[in-house]
């Protein structure tokens, strides 16, 4: 395939310096959920660990990287679930973290990155801002900055979980990823083309907050004024040139799903398959949700990348 940032030998040995707890997650059938999307849908949990998200992977590699450098603090701007696991690894490490998020991030993100112990910072504003004010406190303080999807570390610890979906990618005809800053986008699909090409990589974004998808398609960064989704997850609005590049190269398509299909992915996740996720981890069910002929009959995956989500929001928003 053609040349990317990722590597394909540099992501199998990374699976040896990821905490076990965060690897081999759940991959399995669910009977109902499929029945009623009228296609057979597999999930990958990437919930079932510490910080209840895919993130960890990827921040083990990084706080790895910086504790065999000697490096004693880093800083990164962060929604939320980013923020966490690196809290969760540099503790680990005993590495200072700094997490600069948005006071709009919900609560219950923002508790568990003080309770992981990260010192944190909010700003007035989206995760744009967050991120430049990041980018100050590195230069100042003269430690890492941690960007996710540029950071390689990013890219290759999600791709872990490519691996680990390849195992059963004969059975799958596509796969659904949530696109936001493109980390498990590129690693996912980089992975499932070098060793299952003929599997679609479908990657998905709420159509408030389109950056990357638009990018993608128009094959070029495109940059938005604002981003309104209750997918904060995903909800950029600057996409990193480099990780574009990459994207470009490994995904099939990008698509763009309505708040109403988010709401509906995550009332059906609840009830189908008992599970309680963040807006970001239903991206993929609503993508079949908005095109059910599309996939009618197929063997589709889908990454369910999270589930720190406020309560109360989760209640008004699956009541609806």
């Amino acid at each position: 395939m053609p040349a990317t940032r990722l590597d394909l030998a540099r992501i199998r040995a990374a699976r040896r310096d990821i905490d076990p707890v965060f690897l081999d997650t759940p991959l399995y059938r669910c009977e109902v959920l499929g029945r009623e999307l009228g296609c057979a849908v597999s999930i990958k949990l990437e919930t079932a660990n510490p910080v209840r998200s895919f993130k960890g992977r990827g921040t083990e590699l990084v706080a790895g990287l910086l504790d065999g450098q000697g490096r004693t603090a880093a800083v990164c701007a962060s929604a939320g679930n980013l923020g966490q696991a690196l809290g969760w690894s540099g503790r680990r490490r005993g590495l200072d973290v700094t997490v600069v998020a948005s006071r709009r991030a919900p609560v219950a993100k923002l508790d568990r990155i003080r309770a992981l112990g990260a010192e944190l910072e909010l700003v007035d504003g989206d995760f744009e801002m967050a991120r430049e004010r990041a980018a100050q406190i590195a230069r100042r303080r003269g430690i890492r900055l941690v960007e996710d999807s540029l950071d390689i570390e990013t890219c290759e610890g999600a791709a872990t979980i490519g691996l680990e979906l390849a195992d059963g990618a004969p059975s799958f005809d596509a796969v659904l990823i949530a696109l936001g800053g493109g980390a498990m986008a590129t690693g996912v699909g980089y992975v499932l083309k070098s060793l299952a090409p003929e599997v679609e990589v479908i990657c998905v974004q709420p159509l408030g907050a389109p950056a990357m998808t638009r990018s993608w398609h128009q094959r070029r960064v495109v940059t938005t004024d604002s981003a309104d989704t209750i997918a904060d997850g995903v909800a950029g609005r600057y996409p990193i040139p480099a990780v574009l590049d990459d994207l470009l190269t490994v995904a099939d398509d990008a698509v763009l799903v309505q708040e109403r299909s988010i709401v509906t992915a995550m009332r059906m996740l609840l009830e189908r398959a008992g599970l309680i996720v963040e807006p970001s981890a239903a991206l993929g069910v609503a993508a079949v949700l908005e095109d059910r002929d599309r996939f009618a009959g197929r063997h589709v995956a889908t990454v369910i990348c999270g589930s720190n989500v406020d309560l109360d929001a989760y209640h008004r928003w699956v009541r609806t």
